[in-house]
């Protein structure tokens, strides 16, 4: 038999071992929380330019007045650091606070909604884990009457469904893993879906678009769409714009650059590969939102004013990256013709790029982005408009022209 040294000794082992696996076990739950968080791309909102990260104060402009993030550094006194889990879940399962106080919806809590209690468990862990940060939120200042929160149970009843995220049992194991990581953590409704008065989205126009209220950038459409969305898009093709920035199709700029830059980049290769199966899968309960399906424009009067002088700048400032029949080159400069972004009916986002100019988000997978020099201080808005006009309507693209009056009103959008 043992004696009680050897007895004592195993014991300690035992207890070492156990302690051990618990520690490798809270190690393994941190990081899987991290990674969860990127996907959930919460620095975006919770860090200030300029501040800590987690620290809160971004100021968030809405048609309804300003929003401010709250700090969820792990702050005793201003972060979250006397939330238990059940506290934490609370918040991003039902949009409601520890306090009960009801969560302006700019928190996309109508998507984390669907995230599993496993998950948003190991987000949890890892805001534990991060540096705490004293600095107290900021109140909110709405406008009368959106500062009265009691008005919330209105919108929550129109746009709200709680609960987590069900498989489709008629879909694969990947495809059911997009979904859950499209619907949930990415909250990619919450731009690529049209937004109402109320600041709502309609389940029925789901993925098909819309206007960034107050950014003034489009969120084209992600549905299967051939004509507006990503039905002629591969997979690689998706992949490699949700991963690195840039693929054959296209490069990302404004604010999808930067969720490419804090959250997209970080994902796993099969997480992104089956972000792309659900994407391309999506289906268009809608007509074309953009103007590819419909015939020519390029011999309306407009654009047969403005196609000399277009044709010209052109040229002059655009053929050397982007080839003399909008052709691109590989990925560094995109193709323009033929480009969805370019004819969409919305011509913000090509009138935006010619104005402000803009780089790809620098990613592990293209480090050294290159990117389009401004042209605001160099064009006016009739020579923009002959431009975009231009490459909206050569080379069989089905764009409509542009006028200076859309030109002007952008000059003036912000620029991040």
């Amino acid at each position: 038999m043992p004696t009680r040294t050897v007895r004592f000794f195993m014991a300690l082992c035992m207890v070492f071992a156990l302690a051990c696996g618990a520690h490798a076990q809270e190690a393994a739950t941190v990081a899987r929380g991290e990674y969860l968080a990127r996907a959930s791309d919460c620095i975006a909102c919770h860090t200030s330019p300029g501040g800590k990260p987690f620290a809160g104060g971004l100021a968030m402009p809405t048609p309804f007045g300003t929003l401010y993030s709250p700090n969820i550094s792990p702050d005793k006194d201003t972060g979250i650091g006397t939330w238990s889990a059940d506290d934490f879940y609370k918040m991003m399962h039902t949009g409601k606070s520890r306090s009960g106080e009801l969560l302006y919806p700019a928190m996309p809590f109508a998507a984390y909604t669907r995230m599993t209690r496993a998950d948003v468990d190991a987000i949890y862990a890892y805001l534990r884990t991060v540096p705490a940060v004293k600095q107290r939120s900021r109140d909110q200042d709405l406008r009368f009457p959106y500062n009265d929160r009691k008005l919330l149970l209105g919108w929550r009843t129109l746009y709200f469904d709680e609960g987590e995220y069900t498989p489709n049992a008629q879909k694969s194991a990947e495809w059911n893993r997009g979904a859950y990581l499209v619907e949930g953590p990415g909250h990619c409704s919450l731009c690529h879906t049209p937004i109402n008065a109320l600041g709502g989205s309609s389940k029925a126009s789901a993925y098909e678009g819309g206007l960034i209220p107050m950014q003034d950038w489009y969120a084209p459409s992600l549905t299967s769409n051939r004509e507006a969305g990503l039905g002629e898009w591969s997979l690689k093709d998706i992949s490699d714009l949700l991963q690195s920035g840039v693929s054959a199709r296209g490069a990302v700029y404004g604010p999808m650059a930067e969720v490419v830059h804090n959250s997209l980049q970080y994902l796993s290769d099969a997480d992104i590969q089956a972000m792309a199966v659900y994407l391309k899968d999506l289906p268009s309960s809608h007509a074309s939102t953009s103007s590819t399906s419909a015939p020519s424009h390029a011999q309306e009067p407009e654009a047969l004013r403005l196609a000399p002088l277009g044709k010209k700048i052109y040229a002059d400032q655009c053929a050397v990256c982007h080839g003399a029949h909008g052709e691109g080159r590989a990925s560094d400069f995109p193709p323009l013709a033929g480009n969805q972004s370019i004819q969409m009916d919305s011509p913000v986002n090509p009138i935006r790029m010619v104005l402000n100019g803009g780089y790809p988000p620098g990613t592990l997978r293209n480090p050294r982005p290159y990117g389009m020099p401004p042209f605001a201080q160099e064009l006016s808005d009739e020579e923009v408009a002959a431009v975009v006009t231009y490459i909206r309507t050569a080379w069989k693209n089905t764009g409509t022209p542009v006028s200076n009056r859309d030109v002007n009103k952008l000059r003036a959008a912000p620029l991040d």
